[in-house]
């Protein structure tokens, strides 16, 4: 451990600036301090305990005027420190972990990695200022939705597979089922009327298993409530793009952070998205392909939100028809959908609009006393897409206005 001394000026004795690093681990956390040429000061373990991030931080104070401190980890193992530096009132920059060629030349070392992270700050390759706290409810709820969404799915794999190979009489009588009416159908099965007791094994199994998704789905419905809670409080207006749903609008806040100031650009948050075209040129071949790196969730989201506008938007179907009279193929397609999409979602994280207010709908519909169904048939759209209209969980703008001005004509 290298001992800490404090620098001062010539002229005044007042402590010039210094850089702080800090390795994350589970349970510790190594921070390094550096001055503005990048020479080591010192460096000292702590305890990832509110007790251990105090003394960190004085630790770094008690060497100079601290400008920045940069934190390997900052929405994992560093979240604690990074939360404490920004309460602080420390501006704090996300390191990337080193790549493998720099670890092989330097060596690796928690002191290292802490000086590493410091020096990434001054030589300006960590720029991007970590994400705050508001938006760690958010993280929590999606990954318990992301969880609870893979568990069903396996359930209804699993459905899926014991039923291929069981008994004949169980296989006959469920085989033609919708999913819908055969999860409901094995909830409500009663395996102890069967003789057999190889049916009546797999028949509880199904049972125990169509129980289970029913269970996960009405865990993902709370969850999504919640969201849209969340979401109506932090920014509503992202409900208003057309293809964002509450899954996709939390997964695109999460990896925005609840301060998108801290997007340099468009073209730096579609290549965290993973959604920048990346030059693959060779010879006399000039050609761009998909990126594969960024944040693989929201690169997802908005593969999400690409194929539903493919399938429900007039604009981007006759944008595809043109684009695939060009030669393009799908991947091509959707590469430059998602660019699009990419940039249209940065406005509205940077500079959003006002939410569009649905509270009204409901209760103008019910006044004429016309139903959802009604509705719909009038609009030309599916029953629950009205419903989810209504509640604020799916908000087109021109569909909203649309739906209005039919109620009050009606």
């Amino acid at each position: 451990m290298t001992e800490g001394r404090t620098i001062m000026t010539k002229d005044r004795g007042e402590p010039v600036g210094i850089i702080g690093g800090i390795d994350t681990h589970a349970d510790t956390i190594h921070v390094a301090v550096i001055d503005q040429h990048g020479r080591p000061i010192g460096d000292q373990e702590f305890a990832t305990t509110p007790a251990g991030y105090r003394a960190a931080l004085a630790f770094l104070v008690g060497h100079g005027r601290l400008e920045v401190i940069g934190i390997e980890g900052t929405s994992s193992y560093g979240v604690g420190i990074t939360r404490a530096a920004q309460r602080a009132g420390i501006a704090v920059r996300e390191v990337t972990r080193p790549d493998r060629a720099a670890r092989r030349r330097q060596g690796k070392s928690d002191p290292l990695d802490a000086y590493e992270a410091a020096r990434a700050v001054l030589a300006g390759r960590a720029q991007a200022d970590a994400k705050t706290e508001d938006i760690d409810a958010l993280r929590a709820l999606v990954i318990a939705r992301r969880s609870a969404v893979k568990s069903r799915q396996a359930a209804q794999v699993q459905i899926r597979q014991e039923l291929v190979i069981a008994p004949v009489r169980i296989r006959e009588k469920y085989r033609r089922l919708s999913m819908v009416r055969l999860i409901k159908a094995l909830a409500g099965c009663r395996p102890t009327v069967l003789d057999d007791r190889a049916e009546r094994a797999v028949a509880l199994s199904l049972r125990s298993l169509a129980r289970r998704h029913q269970y996960l789905t009405a865990e993902v419905a709370d969850l999504d409530v919640e969201l849209s809670d969340q979401i109506a409080t932090i920014a509503p207006h992202l409900l208003q793009v057309r293809g964002v749903g509450v899954a996709v609008a939390a997964q695109l806040l999460i990896t925005a952070g609840g301060n998108p100031e801290r997007l340099r650009s468009e073209a730096s948050f579609a290549a965290l998205c993973g959604t920048a075209p990346v030059p693959a040129s060779s010879g006399k071949t000039t050609r761009h392909r998909l990126s594969r790196g960024g944040d693989r969730a929201a690169n997802y989201a908005l593969h999400v939100v690409a194929t539903v506008r493919m399938a429900c938007d007039p604009i981007t179907k006759a944008f595809v028809a043109r684009q695939r009279d060009r030669g393009r193929s799908s991947v091509e397609i959707i590469r430059i959908l998602k660019r699009a999409i990419a940039r249209e979602i940065f406005r509205h994280l940077t500079r959003p609009a006002p939410a569009l207010d649905v509270a009204d709908l409901r209760e103008l519909r019910r006044a004429k006393n016309i139903t959802q169904g009604a509705a719909a048939e009038a609009l030309a759209v599916h029953q629950i897409t009205i419903s989810r209209t209504e509640r604020g969980l799916f908000i087109d703008t021109a569909l909203v206005d649309r739906y209005r001005a039919w109620i009050r004509a009606a």
